[in-house]
């Protein structure tokens, strides 16, 4: 089983790397990552985006909601009929369950967290992104002996996609 999750700080290439390891592994990848949207170059929210063309607005300025981060409110019913569902659906499929991202919106989730667990627990290969900072879901998730943290730097970023290909493919 390889459970592998990328942490980094904000902005240094998570995503980029996930994307890129899914087009790599196109068809054999299922699960979903987040996008920023943009007005005028500036960040307003944030989507999520399934693998299989599904999507969302996770987050937004203008969503009113009694969950929010900072200055966006969350829709958690995208995480859940969205995000969740397209986890639940990769672990019945075998593929490489892709989770981006295990971040400080998604794990209001109660089912969201639930799904994470699930997917680390399967028999799939799971490539996940997850908050840098210090939090205790995500702590969980680090001190698994079935988890292998990788930090992305901007020393090691160019090189991690060959990395997790090479892990997932072995």
């Amino acid at each position: 089983m390889t459970n592998i999750v990328l942490t980094g700080p904000p902005r240094i290439g998570k995503t980029t790397i996930v994307k890129a390891v899914i087009s790599e592994l196109t068809d054999k990848c299922t699960g979903f990552y987040t996008e920023e949207i943009k007005e005028q170059e500036e960040r307003v929210g944030f989507q999520l985006i399934t693998l299989s063309k599904n999507s969302c607005t996770l987050a937004h300025r203008e969503i009113r909601s009694h969950a929010h981060v900072g200055k966006y409110g969350v829709d958690l019913q995208c995480v859940e009929e969205v995000g969740v569902v397209a986890i639940k659906k990769g672990i019945k499929t075998g593929k490489i369950v892709i989770i981006d991202e295990i971040g400080k919106m998604e794990i209001l989730s109660r089912s969201f967290r639930l799904s994470v667990l699930d997917a680390l627990d399967a028999k799939n290969p799971f490539v996940g992104t997850m908050l840098f900072k210090r939090q205790p879901f995500c702590d969980k998730i680090r001190a698994r002996k079935d988890v292998e943290v990788l930090e992305v730097t901007e020393g090691n970023r160019d090189k991690l996609v060959k990395i997790i290909l090479g892990k997932l493919l072995q």
